[in-house]
């Protein structure tokens, strides 16, 4: 069996860092870190997600609120009310829960936040910066998985990474992180996506594969090489209410190296690097 890359015990250790730090900074500065989520409309994962986020902060000593609008909300409303939450120094993050509903315009929204205020690290400037090697914020869930990596030693430095999937959320800024001139980075980075002709055969040439297609149990033993590290974005339910990844898990384990579970692998990641960068927020203030 491979290793299993334990995302639960991973973000609970990068936790009780923040955790160390957020006490620290409030000793010696006065300053506790305060994040602000925005949430529109009445989508059921969405609302899961900023609960976790929510109660993760508390935990850490973040204070957060969460202001939830209509679903029918005008985009004059939403921008009314990040120009006011960027005017706020009391507010160091402000993250706007995606996906937002069709009539609101997703990128001019987040090109509305302040980018340092920007904790998810979306904004086109944040996303520039990281591009040109100087990250300031980092997307959640690609910083995530480069923490995954980095801490159980399976590091891309010189290694050949595939990533399945162009997402301006996962797939693209992941590319841009892992290629990066740095420690830890300098991995030579092929991007697939659903119209990449002859894909199977890409992904077994990676050292590492990185699944962020958004569909089941895609990825399948045969397109993975033996001794690869298998990072797993998905996560679907099934009609049986089983919950699985991209991978398919039963055939691509026996190839694997080491393997991410669904659930408990990059999902507890993400939000444990959004409190990571709501702290750098405060801390830079």
């Amino acid at each position: 069996m491979p290793e299993i890359i334990d995302g639960k015990k991973i973000a609970a250790s990068i936790k009780r860092e923040i955790a160390s730090g957020v006490e620290l900074l409030k000793r010696e500065k006065g300053v506790v870190p305060f994040l602000t989520v925005v949430l529109i409309g009445n989508d059921p994962a969405s609302e899961v997600y900023v609960k976790s986020k929510s109660k993760t902060a508390g935990k850490l000593g973040i204070q957060s609120e969460t202001i939830k609008l209509a679903e029918a909300v005008s985009e004059k409303d939403v921008l009314n009310l990040i120009d006011k939450l960027n005017e706020n120094p009391e507010v160091n993050g402000i993250l706007v829960q995606l996906p937002l509903p069709p009539h609101l315009n997703t990128e001019l929204i987040l090109e509305r936040l302040n980018p340092r205020k920007d904790v998810d690290g979306l904004h086109p400037t944040n996303l520039g910066l990281l591009a040109t090697g100087r990250p300031t914020f980092i997307p959640c869930t690609p910083f995530g998985i480069w923490e995954l990596l980095k801490r159980t030693n399976h590091s891309p430095e010189e290694k050949d990474v595939v990533i399945l999937g162009r997402s301006n959320l996962v797939g693209k800024p992941l590319s841009l992180l892992l290629s990066m001139k740095q420690k830890d980075c300098n991995a030579t980075v092929t991007l697939c996506h659903s119209r990449t002709s002859n894909l199977p055969q890409m992904a077994r040439q990676a050292d590492i594969l990185i699944s962020a297609m958004g569909q089941a149990e895609f990825v399948t033993g045969d397109m993975v090489k033996p001794g690869a590290v298998v990072i797993d974005v998905g996560i679907h339910r099934k009609e049986d209410g089983k919950l699985v990844g991209d991978v398919d898990f039963a055939s691509v384990a026996p190839v694997a190296l080491a393997i991410t579970p669904v659930p408990g692998g990059v999902g507890p990641m993400t939000i444990a690097m959004l409190m990571q960068n709501t702290f750098q927020a405060a801390k830079s203030t």
